[in-house]
């Protein structure tokens, strides 16, 4: 009972993300997915939207659920055709959460260098200057292993042709993450258009600063 609760509640959230995807412009139609991982080990249930839903129609009642093997568990509606990429991350990465978009800047970057070029210091946010998959047909394991070589020691990287990738340990995070990859795209996008002049970019030095400034960075919990 506890256990389905659990996943009620995670759906819930999955279901919320998806639709923030939409909203904010990160996403068109049914386009890109969103999933989350409830629980621990072999045990684990990875949450997904499913495929061809638009995300205002989806209810309680259509929770879909896998396990890391890919065998479905819950629902009855087919999972997000995207379901290799998703399953490859959580199996080689810590991720709790991941957010697959079509985000236009993002996506056009990706048509045109082989990594983001270090334009803002919210790089090294994701780990370092963010990689880009080669192309490969959507939904297809070969597209699942060049994500994974783009992701070496990043939490985002961009798809050749096709969107961005990104994960966290939350939802939020996962979310938040894919929403600085955009804008970083959005800005070097407009810097680099401008005639006669080259964007100033960061060191590699400079990354690994701001990397240890951001470990700290927010809240912390109360002492005593």
């Amino acid at each position: 009972m506890r256990a389905m609760a659990e996943l009620e509640q995670a759906w819930e959230e999955l279901v919320a993300t998806a639709r923030r995807t939409v909203a904010d412009g990160l996403v068109v139609g049914t386009s890109g997915n969103v999933s989350v991982r409830v629980g621990e080990g072999g045990d684990s249930r990875v949450l997904v939207t499913p495929s061809g839903v638009p995300y205002d129609r989806l209810t309680p009642h259509d929770l879909v659920a896998v396990g890391l093997d890919g065998t479905q568990h819950t629902g009855t509606l087919v999972p997000t055709s995207e379901l290799p990429m998703h399953l490859a991350v959580y199996r080689h990465t810590d991720a709790r959460a991941v957010v697959h978009t079509h985000a236009v800047h993002a996506t056009a970057v990706s048509t045109l260098v082989p990594e983001l070029p270090s334009v803002h210091y919210m790089t090294a946010a994701l780990g370092g200057p963010v990689r880009v998959a080669p192309y490969a047909t959507y939904g297809t394991e070969e597209l699942a292993e060049n994500m994974l070589a783009a992701l070496t020691g990043r939490t985002g990287c961009l798809l050749q042709n096709h969107g961005t990738l990104t994960y966290g340990d939350s939802l939020d995070r996962a979310y938040d993450r894919t929403a600085q990859l955009e804008w970083m795209c959005r800005l070097w996008l407009t810097a680099h258009s401008v005639p006669g002049r080259t964007p100033s970019l960061l060191s590699d030095e400079q990354l690994r600063e701001v990397g240890e400034r951001l470990s700290g960075y927010g809240q912390r919990p109360a002492q005593g």
